[in-house]
């Protein structure tokens, strides 16, 4: 399943950077992209454990940018 997601607050191009490795880790996660400039993830990972997998991404994403929201 692939979805895109718009962030909140993320503060600079290498915080993005960061996360995106970090995501890429997450077992169940097939692609990750983060784009600082438009401030939107695209995510393709395991359909069937999707909402696990986007709870440890969330968890990731406040890990670098604590203040950092994930918009549906």
């Amino acid at each position: 399943m692939k979805k895109n997601y718009k962030l909140e607050n993320l503060d600079c191009a290498n915080c993005a950077a960061k996360m995106e490795r970090l995501i890429a880790k997450i077992d169940g996660v097939q692609t990750v992209s983060i784009s600082f400039m438009t401030q939107r993830m695209s995510i393709e990972a395991d359909d069937m454990r999707f909402e696990e997998i986007m709870e440890q991404v969330a968890k990731a994403c406040r890990k670098v940018e604590p203040d950092c929201k994930i918009i549906k």
